[in-house]
């Protein structure tokens, strides 16, 4: 077994209210900052050990699908590196 790192990156999906992206774009705006749109994520960084990258991957996926993200309003992204 090796050690990884999984890193679950979630985020809503595009058309879906993001109330607290949106008070920080806001409080930017105001600071002098000019962007067209900001969204909000949450990360997760989990340690796991696994007999490949790929079975880091689909394991974090498994966590991502059933617990760290909602699929119905969430995107989320993994990457794993070894410890």
């Amino acid at each position: 077994m090796t050690e990884f790192t999984a890193t679950v990156t979630v985020r809503l999906k595009r058309g879906v209210l993001d109330p607290e992206a949106e008070t920080t774009k806001q409080a930017l705006e105001r600071l002098g900052f000019e962007l067209s749109a900001l969204r909000s994520a949450d990360r997760f960084e989990l340690d796991l050990e696994a007999e490949d990258a790929a079975a880091a991957e689909a394991r974090a996926e498994e966590m991502a699908e059933r617990l760290l993200a909602n699929p119905t309003i969430h995107d989320y992204d993994v990457a794993v590196s070894e410890r």
